[in-house]
């Protein structure tokens, strides 16, 4: 579906393309470093080619989601505004280098990730964790919950699909704390892919099943890149449920500052990211969805998609960049 002259977001249409670019440049720069087990140089090249890109796009841009509190990170903190201040108003989250780790060892996933939204659109996550489940497209409404258990989720989750739970495969985080949750998963007889990082790729990969065969995602991961997957699905369709782990009075007193006032909330997709939204993402390594920078002498090829929720705008582009000064 293309987006239609009759469209009366504040977003600018011409933002769908040039999100892109934003997306490609970091990606682009993260990939040099891949491989080298360096995340923070890989993390740092990835932020200042995003933060350059992004102060060329027309807007009036305030970072929500970022590289962490003004004081603790490089660039690209919550708060920093971007963008050349003449354009329209909006709220951006953004991970220069999701999954730092993958990329330091040239595994599969590791991506660059921005959204854009309206202003007041997005959630102001803390930087703490956030419990998430997340489904694809083509489900009833509310199939999952986080209310709801594991087995019962799974379940539901088969039921919806005509199939054996047997036939159901859940993505979760390869961490200690999952430990109860991977236990309880198998014992239904659903399969489980375990990443070791990059839980923005792994809900969005419960968007294309039978291309990932990823059905649903569970656990706990990073509320930030919460955010950015809810982002995600707002533009391709799915359901996804979180809640913020607000178990320590620090962490209280950070989200508070953000104004979370209610420490048991669930939040909708929609509660996360509201409003016109857009999402782009480009490959840094290989991965299901997306292939990572490739290299040639003449050339940088990247892959990308971009999305919007206005229009269910769904681009893939591969493009050949042949003006390797550009990232330089």
């Amino acid at each position: 579906m293309a987006d239609t002259p009759t469209e009366t977001s504040g977003l600018d249409r011409i933002l769908t393309l040039e999100i892109a670019r934003v997306t490609e440049r970091a990606a682009v720069a993260a990939a040099r470093l891949r491989g080298r087990g360096d995340e923070k140089a890989a993390d740092q090249a990835a932020v200042d080619a995003m933060r350059s890109e992004l102060n060329r796009l027309p807007i009036d841009g305030v970072v929500v989601i970022g590289e962490g509190e003004r004081d603790e990170a490089p660039m690209l903190y919550i708060g920093e505004e971007v963008g050349t201040r003449d354009g329209a108003k909006v709220d951006i989250a953004l991970d220069p280098l999701e999954g730092t780790t993958i990329c330091a060892k040239n595994l599969p996933n590791s991506l660059a990730v921005i959204a854009i939204a309206e202003k007041g659109s997005l959630l102001y996550a803390a930087d703490v964790y956030m419990e998430k489940i997340a489904i694809g497209p083509g489900y009833p409404p509310n199939t999952v919950s986080l209310d709801a258990t594991p087995t019962e989720n799974l379940h539901a989750v088969a039921r919806a699909k005509g199939v054996d739970v047997s036939q159901v495969t859940a993505c979760i985080l390869d961490r200690p704390r999952h430990a109860r949750l991977i236990e309880e998963v198998r014992d239904t007889g659903a399969a489980i892919r375990l990443i070791g990082d990059g839980d923005v790729a792994g809900i969005i990969h419960t968007t294309d099943p039978e291309q990932t065969g990823i059905d649903i995602y569970m656990g706990i991961g990073g509320a930030p890149e919460g955010v950015l997957a809810a982002a995600a699905l707002r533009c391709i369709g799915g359901q996804m449920q979180g809640r913020l782990e607000l178990n320590t009075e620090d962490k209280l007193a950070r989200a508070a500052k953000m104004g979370i006032t209610d420490p048991h909330r669930v939040y909708s997709m929609e509660e996360m990211a509201s409003g016109d939204v857009l999402f782009a993402a480009t490959g840094v390594t290989d991965g299901n969805l997306l292939q990572g920078v490739r290299f040639a002498p003449d050339a940088i090829i990247t892959h990308t998609i971009v999305m919007r929720s206005s229009s269910r705008t769904v681009r893939e582009i591969k493009a050949r960049h042949q003006d390797l000064e550009k990232f330089d």
